[in-house]
């Protein structure tokens, strides 16, 4: 594997890239890598850039970081098998591995759970109290703050809410905070990632039960050594501080790998297609 200081002159790092694929036999390859949007493009870049970064030094590899304007785009992208990875929600990468055959590599070992978020000084109290409301969601897909929250709120709690799609986590906060819509979906990691200013404008009025957080997959056409590679460069990173601080600035604290069977097939269970919107 090859290690090179990230801040290296962007001449000596090609040379040191064309040096370690002719003595190892391993051809250095560029990759596209997809993220899911849920916070603005320039939220997204400030995030996952400098870990791209650190993948690549780690690898030996460049990845090119692709994003969608909103949540439909990125699906339609991958549902096209058009980025070679992927992080993902994980309802989307059950639609990916039936689509295209993606392969979640790693996730967090943290337990996702959407949320359901009011004004704190609202007098909601009770999810009935929601009966016939707009709902601001991020976009009918995303899981934990969208699809599967309007599946329990339609068919275990039979209440029928209106859904609201605001494209991202960040415009659902804040179209409760403005009084555009008595409440909104989101999930904790993206909650907990808003300023305190906004955070303590909200409260959660109901969480969802917990499943296996975003993966990061890969389409099979890359190599498998070259999907080995990348998955062990990213379990290696979480145990240094470094590698774990940047992991933790996408919301892959404590990572772990990731299996399709164990992970995301019994989501297959909640017959969630029905609520499902395909992209156009």
């Amino acid at each position: 594997m090859l290690h090179i200081h990230r801040n290296l002159p962007g001449y000596l790092l090609g040379l040191l890239v064309a040096w370690f694929s002719s003595v190892t036999g391993v051809r250095a390859e560029t990759y596209s890598f997809a993220v899911v949007p849920q916070f603005p493009v320039v939220e997204v870049f400030r995030s996952w850039r400098p870990l791209l970064d650190a993948l690549e030094a780690e690898t030996g590899h460049k990845f090119e970081l692709k994003t969608s304007e909103n949540i439909p785009k990125f699906e339609a992208s991958f549902l096209a098998a058009e980025p070679d990875f992927v992080y993902m929600n994980p309802y989307h990468a059950v639609m990916a591995h039936r689509a295209g055959g993606y392969i979640p590599l790693v996730r967090s070992s943290e337990a996702l759970s959407g949320i359901l978020v009011v004004r704190k000084d609202n007098s909601i109290r009770e999810l009935s109290e929601l009966r016939g409301s707009a709902i601001a969601y991020p976009a009918p897909n995303a899981f934990g703050a969208s699809l599967y929250m309007r599946a329990l709120l339609g068919e275990r709690f039979k209440i029928p809410t209106e859904p609201v799609y605001v494209q991202t986590h960040v415009n659902a906060y804040r179209a409760v905070i403005r009084g555009d819509n008595p409440a909104a979906g989101g999930i904790r990691s993206t909650l907990d990632r808003e300023p305190a200013e906004v955070r303590d404008k909200l409260r959660v009025l109901y969480e969802t039960p917990a499943t296996a957080s975003h993966p990061v997959a890969v389409h099979p056409r890359v190599n498998a050594s070259v999907r080995t590679v990348v998955r062990n460069a990213l379990l290696k990173m979480a145990k240094t501080e470094a590698g774990s601080k940047l992991l933790d600035g996408v919301s892959l604290e404590a990572l772990v790998a990731a299996d399709y069977v164990k992970d995301y097939a019994p989501l297959e269970a909640l017959r969630l297609d029905r609520f499902v919107v395909q992209p156009k």
